[in-house]
């Protein structure tokens, strides 16, 4: 992912975000509803969650330092995850909870134009951020699917903005049904309803974010497209036979260390070696750009050594 690309959108998410909470906190301010309290906070949570986005981006770009000889590119990771934590937190568990006490304590609307006006401004608002995002992504998505894009994608930020858009668009459908029930049924229990529907759905997005940024704080391989890429860059066929075992990892969403044991012929000198790792590490960084640490040991190719690994 670009960097300019992954940064377009999380600005427009924050620009989007940050309007759109000033509007739903004036519209509970007149009306006292919980939907629109609870999508309040919910906006304030992802425009600290756009925030925090940045912050990572900014901090990953820190040179390596002896004390982190690999970088700081893992940051970003650490600052989606606490996105997670934040949207799970802040947004989920706030609307259960307002929800909860608008259905126990249910009380009537006031000025109902001001939640309904609220809402068609901000779904229109999200609606050009989720745009942004969904045109950022495409650029990068190739033929993946949605789901397979936001479970692969090596760089968290534009998966991230997606989920948050699309659970702030249905967030903003869900407070508009519970606020038109309560209007049209004269029972203000459904607006408690809706809240704590938009509650459930923060908490579900939020656990979404969890698992699949985990597996990236965890450590990942290169995609299986950048494997066979690697593999066929490193064995020439001449003084690289074979590549007995290998082993990838991302540093970061643009950094990718690459450890690998290669055979090579009995007879070649010290010095034909060190060529052939040289010339094999020139091929893997033209096939994977961002293959920036590399570590090529020789061996000489051995059956039962091999099946041992």
């Amino acid at each position: 992912m670009s960097a300019s690309g992954g940064t377009k959108a999380i600005v427009a998410a924050l620009g989007a975000n940050l309007s759109i909470a000033v509007a739903k906190f004036v519209a509970f301010a007149f009306s006292g509803s919980s939907s629109m309290l609870a999508e309040g906070v919910h906006s304030v949570a992802d425009s600290g969650n756009q925030a925090l986005l940045l912050l990572g981006r900014k901090r990953s770009e820190r040179k390596a330092s002896e004390e982190h000889p690999f970088g700081y590119g893992r940051e970003r990771y650490i600052y989606s995850f606490l996105v997670a934590i934040v949207l799970f937190s802040v947004g989920g568990l706030f609307a259960l909870y307002e929800g909860y006490q608008k259905i126990k304590h249910p009380h009537d609307l006031d000025h109902w134009y001001w939640p309904v006006g609220v809402l068609v401004f901000a779904i229109i608002a999200e609606i050009f951020s989720f745009r942004t995002a969904i045109k950022e992504s495409n650029e990068i998505r190739g033929g993946q699917s949605w789901t397979a894009f936001v479970r692969r994608a090596k760089a968290p930020e534009l998966p991230v903005v997606l989920l948050e858009d699309l659970g702030a668009l249905v967030g903003l459908v869900l407070a508009l049904a519970g606020v038109g029930l309560a209007l049209l049924t004269g029972d203000p229990v459904w607006d408690g309803v809706g809240t704590v529907c938009i509650g459930v759905l923060l908490v579900v997005i939020a656990v979404v974010l969890a698992v699949e940024t985990k597996s990236l704080l965890l450590g990942e391989s290169a995609a299986p497209e950048a494997l066979t890429r690697i593999r066929e860059a490193i064995v020439d066929g001449e003084r690289v036979t074979r590549i007995i075992h290998m082993r990838t990892l991302h540093l970061g969403p643009e950094e990718l260390l690459v450890a690998a044991k290669i055979a090579v012929e009995s007879h070649e000198s010290a010095a034909e070696v060190a060529r052939a790792i040289d010339e094999a590490e020139t091929r893997v960084r033209e096939a994977v750009p961002i293959a920036r640490v590399i570590y090529l040991e020789p061996d000489i190719y051995r059956t039962d050594a091999a099946k041992a690994v």
